[in-house]
C-alpha cells in the first residue's frame, strides 16, 4: 500500500479513483478506458505541479518518506560480492552504520551507510539511523582499511543525527564523530558521499566529508532538524516550515550555496515511487564523480579535499 504525505492528498484522490475504475472495470466488464485513461493523465498533471513548487518543509517530509530506499537498498542495487563488516574492535557493533567491501561497477571498493530500517522491526533493530558512538568508530575504521589497500569509498547517508542517549554520551559521542569527520578528511583514496534521505547534524558530516558531496534532488542536509531548529528560536516545534526554510537545507540551497557539488534529478514524485529508477540515478552520478579521482594519487586528493573544505568557510566570511 503505498504511503501518502499529506500534502499529496489530491494526487492521493485522483489515484483512488483511477484504481476504484479499474477493479469496477475488471469486476463488471464495463469499458472505462477512456475515463480511466483521463483520470491518470489529471492525477499525472497533478503530481508534475505539486513536485515542481515543494516547499522546503515538504521535501523534508518527502526525505523521511518511509518507502524511500534506503542505505541497504542502494547497497543491494549498486554493490555486487558484498561483504559487511562488523564492529568497531573496541566495544560493539552498531547497527546504524552499515559497511564492507564490494565490488561498483566493477571495482573494489569500500561502501558505509547509515540505515534507518525500512519497517518497524528494521527501525528499532537499526535504531532508527541513529548510530552511537560505536558506530563512527566502526565508520573510521573501514575507512582507513580502504585506505590501506587503495580503495575507494562510497558512502550513503540517511540519518537525522546521532544518538542523543546518555549512554552515547557517556562512551564518546562528540570524540568518535570528531574522528570520523578526520578519517574522511585524511583518507588517502577517492570519497564520494551521498546524501540519499536526511542528512542530519554531525551524524551525517560523519560520513560525508568526501572529495564530492552528491545529494538527492528531495534529499535534505541540516546541522538541525526543523523541529529542532524551532523549538530552540521559537519554543514551538510547530513552526518546523518556517525554521526549514530559513535552514536552507534542500539540495537547490545547498548547491547554490556551494556546500554540495551535484544534485541528482529523482522520479517524478520522489524516489519511493520508483526505487530502482532512483538507485540507477544514483549509480551514475556515483560513477562520474568517481571517474576523475581515480587517477589522483594520495597527496593530491588530500590537498584538494582540504582546500574545498577551507573554501567553503572563506565564501561564508566574505
Amino acid at each position: 500500500m503505498r504511503h501518502f504525505l499529506d500534502f499529496e492528498k489530491p494526487i492521493a484522490e485522483l489515484e483512488g479513483k483511477v484504481e476504484e475504475l479499474r477493479k469496477m472495470s475488471e469486476a463488471d466488464g464495463i469499458n472505462i478506458a477512456e475515463e480511466v485513461v483521463r483520470l491518470t493523465e489529471k492525477a499525472d498533471r497533478q503530481l508534475r505541479s505539486t513536485y515542481a513548487r515543494l516547499s522546503a518543509w515538504q521535501k523534508t517530509q518527502v526525505a523521511r518518506h518511509p518507502d524511500r530506499p534506503k542505505a541497504k537498498d542502494y547497497l543491494a542495487g549498486l554493490i555486487t560480492e558484498y561483504t559487511p563488516l562488523a564492529g568497531d574492535r573496541a566495544f560493539a557493533d552498531d547497527a546504524a552504520v552499515v559497511g564492507g567491501l564490494g565490488r561498483f561497477r566493477g571495482r573494489s571498493v569500500v561502501v558505509l551507510g547509515t540505515e534507518k530500517g525500512s519497517d518497524t522491526e528494521s527501525r528499532v533493530a537499526h535504531n532508527f539511523g541513529m548510530a552511537r558512538p560505536e558506530g563512527y568508530r566502526k565508520a573510521r575504521r573501514l575507512i582507513e582499511l580502504a585506505g590501506r589497500f587503495g580503495l575507494p569509498v562510497l558512502t550513503f547517508v540517511d540519518t537525522s543525527g546521532a544518538f542523543p542517549g546518555i549512554d552515547a554520551e557517556a562512551r564518546g559521542q562528540a570524540e568518535a564523530i570528531a574522528r570520523s569527520i578526520e578519517a574522511c578528511l585524511e583518507a588517502p583514496v577517492p570519497l564520494i558521499a551521498t546524501i540519499i534521505g536526511e542528512g542530519g547534524s554531525g551524524g551525517a558530516i560523519a560520513l560525508a566529508a568526501g572529495d564530492a558531496v552528491l545529494m538527492l534532488e528531495h534529499a535534505v542536509y541540516s546541522v538541525i532538524s526543523p523541529e529542532g531548529c524551532a523549538a530552540i528560536l521559537w519554543k514551538d516545534a510547530a513552526q518546523a516550515p518556517a525554521a526549514a526554510e530559513a535552514l536552507k537545507l534542500t539540495a537547490e540551497d545547498l548547491r547554490r550555496l556551494k556546500l554540495i557539488d551535484a544534485v541528482i534529478a529523482e522520479p517524478l514524485g520522489g524516489a519511493h515511487r520508483d526505487p530502482a529508477a532512483a538507485v540507477g540515478a544514483v549509480g551514475d552520478a556515483v560513477q562520474a564523480a568517481l571517474q576523475p579521482l581515480l587517477a589522483l594519487d594520495a597527496v593530491t586528493l588530500k590537498a584538494r579535499r582540504r582546500d574545498k573544505y577551507l573554501e567553503m568557510g572563506r565564501e561564508a566570511l566574505s
